[in-house]
């Protein structure tokens, strides 16, 4: 039985390192998100006091250039790591799932045993059959 209580802990805490994983690039997608829209709002400022829109334009200033380039990194990095968060949340679903049949299975042994018994797990095969008489060597 406590050999089955360190798994569930194991899994516990594998489940929780899932969720910080997943939690950590929600975090950054959205962090990243904003940085996006305050470089929209200095581009249009910039485009604003120069007066020209045109990014093709020889007078177009290089800041709203550089800006530009900047944000469109960003909402590349953004759609990388959503797609990141995705696959960490299906590693999340996959060790939640993991982690439940673990309890299941101990609630079943608890709900198994009588009143005050401990139950016994079955020993490994090869110390049953040196129990039982038999030698694999």
């Amino acid at each position: 039985m406590k050999s089955r209580d360190s798994l569930i802990r194991l899994k516990r805490f594998q489940a929780d390192e899932k969720r910080r994983q997943a939690n950590q690039i929600q975090v950054m997608i959205a962090e990243f998100e904003k940085m996006a829209r305050d470089l929209d709002e200095q581009i249009a400022v910039e485009q604003e006091r120069s007066g020209i829109r045109d990014a093709g334009h020889f007078a177009y200033p290089t800041f709203a250039k550089a800006a530009t380039q900047r944000r469109d990194n960003l909402r590349a990095s953004a759609a990388e790591l959503q797609g990141q968060l995705e696959q960490a949340q299906d590693e999340l679903h996959a060790a939640l799932d993991e982690l439940k049949k673990y309890e299941l299975m101990a609630e079943r042994d608890r709900a198994g045993a009588p009143e005050g018994e401990a139950v016994v797990e079955p020993a490994p095969a090869r110390a049953r059959s040196h129990l039982a008489g038999e030698r694999r060597w």
